[in-house]
């Protein structure tokens, strides 16, 4: 995992596309916002968002 990682890492500093990291981690924050939520308290709240 920490080679694909660091290897992702590469490529997008490579490529100059390190804009792409935020987006990514909006992207890994929201779908674990949907796993931890999912059977919770939160989901009327999370489902009036979407």
């Amino acid at each position: 995992m920490i080679d694909f990682l660091t290897e992702f890492l590469e490529f997008l500093r490579q490529r100059r596309k390190l804009w792409l990291l935020p987006v990514i981690f909006l992207l890994l924050l929201i779908g674990m916002l949907f796993v931890l939520a999912q059977g919770s308290i939160m989901s009327p709240f999370i489902y009036t968002l979407y």
